[in-house]
């Protein structure tokens, strides 16, 4: 099962769960400090939330969770067909889950990631994509 993903900045991480707690009638499939993300499966979402005060109601990055390493990097190879640029991140770190992915930029942009969860991860990780760590 492939799902888009959605990560926000939120101001209060609390408030924000709380909020999508209601909304989606769920609650966070993995909560750390702050950070937290819900595994929707009606509509097929995955949505993450970045605490980042000050930039609360902001895109951080937008995704495509697909299930397998291989679906990845056979995206790796139709993205660069397509002639767009792209940083490959193979067993990175990153939002507190070991990861093989690819980011792209949109026309305005937009950060764009197609990725895979390898592990779960105790650390947030340390990854080149300044999305991961709420730079956007």
């Amino acid at each position: 099962m492939s799902r888009v993903q959605l990560a926000l900045n939120v101001d209060n991480l609390d408030e924000a769960v709380a909020f999508y707690s209601k909304l989606f009638n769920a609650e966070p499939a993995k909560r750390k400090d702050g950070y937290a993300n819900f595994a929707i499966t009606d509509p097929a979402l995955k949505l993450v939330l970045l605490e980042n005060p000050g930039k609360g109601g902001t895109l951080n990055h937008l995704g495509v969770e697909v299930e397998s390493s291989e679906t990845v990097h056979g995206e790796i190879a139709r993205l660069a067909s397509e002639g767009l640029f792209t940083e490959e991140e193979i067993g990175t770190t990153c939002c507190f889950a070991t990861q093989d992915k690819v980011w792209v930029t949109g026309p305005a942009g937009e950060k764009w990631e197609v990725y895979t969860v390898l592990a779960d991860s105790e650390s947030f990780g340390v990854s080149p994509e300044p999305c991961c760590a709420g730079d956007c």
